[in-house]
């Protein structure tokens, strides 16, 4: 398919930038002209020219824009061109294009202005190439995730040709596929606090011709929920060694709602954005904005007289919930995380779509190897089981329950519960559970004040217990203490004195707790008894309590 007629969105204009003010649209197309490097800052910090790309090559030219203006007669006066740059740098920490791009101008300033001029407008041009590269890479991907149907697309901030030298990123994608025939709809973000969505791609979308609908930041995550977009598409600004993505605030939450609903989220970026310095987003200076971007409204106080704001510029995404980043030259699929971590949560996910783990209900926890001082890897208090990731999970120590670390997410309140069974058991998984059935019969075989147990004989399904006598066993019913740790306290009591217990026990309206040598073992033997639970109340026998 032909590429569409270039239109740069910044230029160099005998001996200054031209630029397209993004602050007048939609209502006004006026271009900007930059003489100065105070010009070039103010355009940049005041979002007259935004996107990762775009305030690079500002960058760029702006070094240029120095060395023409400090000009002597024994050449170019460096210390004034490179402090102008620093500025220029600090104007907007958190995009990498930026610092990079100033970078590599500054590297011809031995050479002459005229060296630098011709840097960045070789950098001018390779945008255009890189990005055009990118796109045609990305469309190939969306419609490979998506095929045989027009696409509704969900995009956040602005990515087209205003954020970059003419192509665009993301919106530069969706335009490509538009012009295809691909497209049915583009939900567009509204992107808070200043609208770039709103004002600058449905800009672009309208100019182009492309359906398109707006949405505000907080409706994203529903639309997806509702199944109304096939994909998510968006820009990035800095991506970091092991695929955390920096990008315009409320990107985060899309991709939370993307991996949720199961729908590909593609980011797409040139490889100038990548920063191999940074092992993950952890270490991502994320820009704070003026207060006043979110208190007012075209300059009207919208909050009581001293309201303080959170008004960050970014977020951080990070890279498991990312399907795929997309550059000139390659598609980067973020590897899933491995380890018990990744263990954890994705068994977590399973059980909470089971009806296993309802809301914050349940805790799993697995040993980590000797090595580590036992310690153990467990769910944290309080959180949702169906959204958990591996980064959320507590390390303890494995036999005393205490926190292994300062800071972070509290462990699971049943946590003194895993540390009686690590304790007096050689158990290095442990699972925890609301199922129906299971928590049915310990409801109806519970004890006001004591212990009680349930005796299941006679059941294939016991073999898959592991029991020395595969026959029969008996599962303790323990009183569910108000007190977490008296509960523990009566497990620890139990295992003490049955050298060889089943390796399960239900808590009076509480649940079920299994163990194993493995997360897969526990899980297994889970099943088992809760099937067994699940035939002995559709017999309306069930077991007779016994003490």
């Amino acid at each position: 398919m032909a590429h569409p007629p270039i239109r740069p969105s910044l230029a160099w204009d005998d001996g200054c930038i031209t630029a397209v003010d993004q602050r007048a649209l939609p209502t006004e197309h006026r271009s900007l002209r930059l003489c100065s490097v105070d010009e070039v800052i103010e355009a940049i910090t005041s979002l007259a020219v935004r996107g990762a790309p775009a305030i690079g090559l500002a960058g760029a030219l702006g070094v240029a824009l120095s060395a023409d203006r400090h000009r002597t007669q024994d050449g170019t006066d460096e210390q004034a061109v490179r402090t102008d740059a620093q500025r220029m740098v600090s104007a907007r920490p958190t995009a990498v294009n930026l610092a990079r791009a100033v970078e590599r101008a500054l590297k011809r300033l031995p050479e002459g202005a005229g060296a630098v001029l011709a840097e960045a407008q070789a950098m001018l041009a390779e945008d255009i190439e890189v990005n055009q590269a990118a796109v045609d890479r990305a469309a190939r991907l969306v419609t490979e995730l998506c095929p045989g149907r027009p696409l509704r697309i969900l995009t956040h901030c602005n990515t087209g040709r205003l954020a970059t030298a003419a192509v665009g990123t993301a919106l530069g994608t969706i335009l490509h596929l538009a012009r295809a025939g691909c497209v049915e709809e583009v939900l567009v973000g509204e992107t808070r606090p200043l609208l770039q969505g709103a004002r600058l791609t449905a800009w672009e979308l309208a100019e182009a011709g492309v359906p398109h609908r707006l949405c505000t930041d907080s409706a994203g995550p529903a639309a997806l929920g509702r199944g109304m977009a096939d994909c998510v598409l968006v820009g990035a600004d800095r991506v970091t060694a092991n695929g955390d993505v920096a990008n315009k605030i409320g990107t985060y939450s899309l991709a939370v709602a993307a991996a949720r609903h199961r729908i590909p989220f593609v980011v797409v970026a040139p490889e100038s954005s990548w920063d191999h310095t940074l092992p993950n987003g952890s270490g991502i200076v994320i820009e704070e904005r003026d207060r006043a971007e979110v208190t007012a409204f075209a300059g009207t106080p919208t909050t009581p007289l001293g309201t303080r704001a959170y008004n960050p510029a970014f977020d951080v995404t990070p890279a498991e919930l990312i399907t795929a980043i997309v550059t000139e030259r390659r598609t980067v699929r973020p590897a899933p995380p491995s380890g018990p971590e990744a263990e954890l949560a994705e068994l977590c996910r399973e059980l909470y779509q089971r009806g296993w783990m309802p809301g914050t209900a349940g805790n799993i926890s697995v040993r980590t190897p000797a090595a580590e001082n036992e310690q153990a890897l467990i769910t944290p208090s309080g959180r949702g089981k169906g959204t958990l990731r591996a980064a959320d999970m507590v390390r303890i120590q494995a036999t005393t329950g205490r926190p292994a670390r300062t800071g972070g997410p509290k462990p699971s309140a049943e946590t003194a519960i895993h540390a009686a069974i690590y304790r007096r058991t050689d158990a290095d998984a442990v699972i925890h559970v609301h199922s129906p059935y299971a928590t049915t019969v310990a409801t109806r075989h519970a004890r006001a004040d004591q212990a009680g147990s349930v005796r299941l004989e006679g059941h294939e399904l016991l073999k898959g217990l592991g029991l020395a006598d595969p026959t029969g066993t008996s599962v303790p019913v323990f009183v569910n203490w108000p007190d977490v740790d008296r509960i523990a306290a009566d497990v620890d009591h139990h295992l003490a004195a049955h050298p060889a217990p089943a390796p399960a026990l239900l808590i009076a309206e509480h649940g079920i707790t299994v163990w194993g040598r493995d997360l897969a073992q526990a899980k297994d033997r889970l099943e088992c008894l809760e099937a067994i639970f699940h035939l002995l109340l559709l017999a309306g026998t069930g077991p007779a309590p016994a003490l």
